[in-house]
Order: structure tokens, then C-alpha cells, then sequence
């Protein structure tokens, strides 16, 4: 997560005006909207911890977390198809489902309690 904020971070101070929504951008493509080649993502991730595939998984859901677990959503935003949107969109539900179950209890007594 580090490596991804920092990266965000960098990219928003290099190219604070681009409209390349893609989350990798370089010199060449911070001017338009295409992605950056296969090789120069490649070359840039070698030695971290994160993949282009880890990022991609943590994108999708991350998506799935922020906007509901909707598969429809999903399948437009990322061009999945139906089984993989459905498949991030039950990965959601079930972090949200334990997050909600995870979350202290308020006594509605306590008149500290926010």
C-alpha cells in the first residue's frame, strides 16, 4: 500500500493536469489517454512488492468497496465479464459484511458514546 500511495502521490505532482485515468502513466502517455506499454510497466515494477497483477486484483476491489458490491458496475468500469464481476463483487460484500460484524457495539445508555 505504501508503494501505491506514494506512487499516487509522485504522479499527481508530475502530471497534476492529465486526463489519462489509467493508473500508470509515463512521459509519453501523461499526454494522452492510452496506457503505458506492458514492457515499461514491467521494467518499473521489477524488485517491489507489488505486480501489475496485484495491482489490478486491489483496483477491482478497491472499486467494489468504495462504489457497493455491484457486479454490473464492476463489469462496465473494468470490462470484466460476468463471472469475475460477480466474483469481486461477492469478495466485497463479504469484507463489508465482516467489517460491520467487527465494529464495536454502542449502548445506547452510555450517553458518552458518540
Amino acid at each position: 500500500m505504501t508503494l501505491l500511495t506514494t506512487w499516487l502521490a509522485h504522479r499527481h505532482t508530475r502530471w497534476p493536469n492529465t486526463a489519462n485515468r489509467h493508473l500508470l502513466i509515463n512521459n509519453q502517455t501523461a499526454t494522452r489517454t492510452s496506457r503505458a506499454s506492458n514492457h515499461w510497466i514491467s521494467a518499473s515494477l521489477r524488485g517491489q512488492d507489488a505486480t501489475l497483477e496485484r495491482l489490478r486484483v486491489d483496483r477491482q476491489l478497491e472499486e467494489a468497496l468504495a462504489q457497493g458490491p455491484d457486479p454490473l458496475h464492476l463489469a462496465e468500469v473494468f470490462g470484466l465479464d460476468e463471472k469475475t464481476a460477480m466474483r469481486y463483487a461477492d469478495s466485497a460484500r463479504a469484507l463489508l459484511e465482516r467489517a460491520a460484524e467487527q465494529q464495536p457495539r454502542r449502548n445506547p445508555l452510555d450517553r458518552d458514546a458518540p
